[in-house]
C-alpha cells in the first residue's frame, strides 16, 4: 500500500526541514573541530603528554566510526528527526561536560559522547535530503551539505579561538554548547521525516544485520571507496582536528592568529576545490579512483618538501602544503561515489557506513601515532617539542598514504573486472564519460 502524499517535495517546507538540518551538521562539524585550535590549552589544563592529548580526538572518532552501521539501522527505524535530537542532546551535554571537566578522564568521557551525537547527524540529514526533494535536486542538494558543513570548522578555527582567549575555557565551551539548546526547539518544531502520511517501520534483527554487512563487505566497489576514503580523508583530519595547529605555532613558530587564519583559509579551499572536482568526477567516472589519487600525489609532494627543508619552512611552501591537504576532504567524497556504481538501492547506506570508516580509521591511527613519536621523540610536554621532534612525527602519514594507494589501485582492478563481468558495457559506458548506476537490488557477483 502506498503512503499518501500530504506535503509537496523540494518546495518551500523541504528548504526549511533542510536548513534547520543543515545547523545541526554545522554544530557538529564544529564540535568535531573545536579541539583543533584548543589542543594547546587543554595540554596545558590537564597537564597531559601529547599522546593522552591524541586521546581525545582519537576516541572521538573511534566512537563515531564504531557507531557508523549501527546508526544506519536506527535511523531507519526511527527516522531522522528522533536521531537529530538525539543527536543534539548527546552533543551537548557532552561539550558541557567537557567545559566543566577538571580530570584528564573525565574530559574524554565527555568527548567520547560528543562523537556519538555527531555519529547521528550527516547520515540523518542525508536521508531527509532523500525523502523531502526530487530526484533532480538531491545531488546539489547533497553536495551543498556537504560544503556548507565546513563553516563549522572554519568557526571552530577563528571564532572559538577568540572566544578562548577572551573568555576562558570553561564559559567557551559552556556558551557553544548551549548552541545546541536552540536548535533542539528547532528540529522539534519544524523537521518532519516524510512528506508522506505514514512511514513504514523498518525493524532489521542483528543477525540479519550482520549477514548483509558482510554482504556488501564483500562487494569490491565498496572496499574501493572505503580505500579512496582512507588515502585522501585522514592527512585533512589530522591537520584541522589536532596536529595542524600545534605543527604550525609550537613546532613552524607560526602566530596563533596566522594558524587560525591558515585553518579557515584551509576550509575556504576545500569548498573551491570540491567543486571543481566534483565537475572532474562527473565528467570522468572512469577515472574517479585516479583522481582521488592524483590528489594524495599533490599533498605528498608539499608536504614532502616542507619536512626536508633545512630549519623553518618558507610560508608560500607551508600555504601550498595546507590547500594541498585540504584538498583531500572533497577528494575522500569520491569514495561514495564509487560505492554507488557497485551497490544496489537498498544496500547504499551500509556501503556509505563501511566507506566513511575507511578515513576516519586512517585519521585516528595516524593522530595516536603522531602523539607516540613525540613522546618518544621528547617527553616534557608541548612545549619540550621542537621542530624536528614534529618533523618526524608528521612522516607518519606516508605509511598511510601508501598503503591507502596500493589498496585503491588493487581495487579498482578487481572493481572494474567485477562491473565487466556482472554489467556488461558498464565499463564501456564509463570510459565514454556516462555515469553507471548500479540497476540491481541482488547480490549478484558477490
Amino acid at each position: 500500500m502506498t503512503a499518501e502524499q500530504i506535503h509537496d517535495i523540494g518546495r518551500r517546507r523541504a528548504w526549511v526541514i533542510w536548513l534547520v538540518a543543515l545547523a545541526v551538521y554545522v554544530l557538529a562539524v564544529f564540535h568535531r573541530s573545536s579541539l583543533g585550535v584548543a589542543g594547546i590549552i587543554a595540554s596545558d589544563r590537564f597537564d597531559i603528554s601529547a599522546t593522552s592529548l591524541a586521546t581525545f580526538t582519537v576516541l572521538q572518532l573511534v566512537v563515531y566510526a564504531g557507531m557508523q552501521v549501527p546508526v544506519g539501522v536506527l535511523l531507519d527505524r526511527y527516522g531522522s528527526r528522533t536521531m537529530l535530537l538525539v543527536g543534539l542532546v548527546l552533543m551537548t551535554a557532552g561539550q558541557l561536560a567537557f567545559a566543566f571537566s577538571s580530570s584528564f578522564a573525565g574530559a574524554v568521557a565527555a568527548r567520547a559522547v560528543v562523537g556519538a551525537g555527531d555519529a547521528m547527524v550527516f547520515v540523518s540529514v542525508i536521508r531527509l535530503v532523500t525523502i523531502w526533494f526530487l530526484v533532480r535536486q538531491a545531488p546539489l542538494v547533497t553536495q551543498l551539505t556537504g560544503l556548507t558543513g565546513q563553516l563549522g570548522a572554519i568557526v571552530a578555527a577563528g571564532p572559538l579561538a577568540f572566544l578562548l582567549h577572551e573568555l576562558g575555557w570553561t564559559r567557551t565551551f559552556a556558551l557553544t554548547s548551549s548552541v545546541g539548546v536552540v536548535l533542539l526547539v528547532g528540529v522539534v518544531a519544524l523537521v518532519k521525516d516524510s512528506p508522506y502520511a505514514r512511514a513504514d517501520v523498518v525493524a532489521v534483527k542483528l543477525r540479519a544485520l550482520a549477514q548483509s554487512v558482510r554482504t556488501v563487505w564483500g562487494n569490491p566497489g565498496t572496499r574501493l571507496g572505503m580505500w579512496s576514503h582512507f588515502s585522501s580523508q585522514f592527512s585533512a583530519t589530522v591537520f584541522a582536528l589536532l596536529w595542524g595547529y600545534p605543527f604550525l605555532v609550537q613546532g613552524l613558530g607560526w602566530s596563533t592568529r596566522g594558524a587560525s587564519t591558515l585553518l579557515m583559509a584551509m576550509t575556504a579551499w576545500a569548498v573551491v576545490s570540491g567543486l571543481v572536482l566534483a565537475r572532474l568526477v562527473a565528467r570522468l567516472p572512469y577515472y574517479r579512483s585516479w583522481i582521488v589519487v592524483g590528489v594524495v600525489v599533490a599533498m605528498v609532494v608539499p608536504w614532502t618538501g616542507v619536512l626536508l627543508w633545512p630549519g623553518v619552512a618558507p610560508t608560500w611552501l607551508v600555504v601550498v602544503m595546507a590547500f594541498a591537504t585540504a584538498s583531500g576532504g572533497p577528494a575522500s567524497m569520491v569514495g561514495f561515489d564509487l560505492a554507488r556504481s557497485f551497490t544496489p538501492p537498498h544496500e547504499t547506506g551500509r556501503a556509505n557506513g563501511l566507506v566513511n570508516i575507511g578515513g576516519f580509521t586512517a585519521s585516528l591511527l595516524t593522530m595516536a601515532l603522531i602523539g607516540v613519536v613525540l613522546d618518544l621523540s621528547a617527553s616534557g610536554g608541548m612545549e619540550s617539542y621542537t621542530l624536528g621532534d614534529f618533523k618526524l612525527a608528521m612522516a607518519v602519514q606516508y605509511l598511510f598514504w601508501t598503503l591507502g594507494v596500493v589498496q585503491t589501485l588493487r581495487y579498482r582492478r578487481r572493481g572494474l573486472a567485477h562491473l565487466a563481468r556482472v554489467h556488461p558495457g558498464s565499463v564501456e559506458q564509463m570510459r565514454a564519460g556516462k555515469p553507471f548506476v548500479h540497476p540491481g537490488i541482488g547480490t549478484e557477483g558477490v
